[in-house]
């Protein structure tokens, strides 16, 4: 995570972010009352229960909330590099 972030959003806010860490829980729910009935794990799915292909980070801007891949605020970053003063 030494790599620096732009907002993709607001292109202001180099500094201050919300990492997210995504986990999947996989899980068998009722239908009509939405309760869970059963949790997998990854190596335990049933047939036709795809596994989570996402990333699995996050980034949320801490000035306008914009919440998006991690590396779209990396790209953006690298393309619009900081000026030093």
């Amino acid at each position: 995570m030494s790599t620096p972030y732009l907002c993709p959003n607001c292109r202001s806010n180099r500094t201050r972010f919300a990492i997210l860490e995504q986990v999947p829980q996989y899980v068998k729910m009722d239908p009509e009352t939405g309760e869970i009935l059963e949790h997998y794990e990854q190596g335990e799915l049933e047939p036709f229960h795809l596994p989570y292909q996402g990333t699995r980070r996050r980034v949320a801007c801490g000035a306008c909330g914009l919440v998006e891949d991690e590396k779209t605020f990396i790209a953006l970053a690298q393309t619009q590099p900081r000026i030093p003063k």
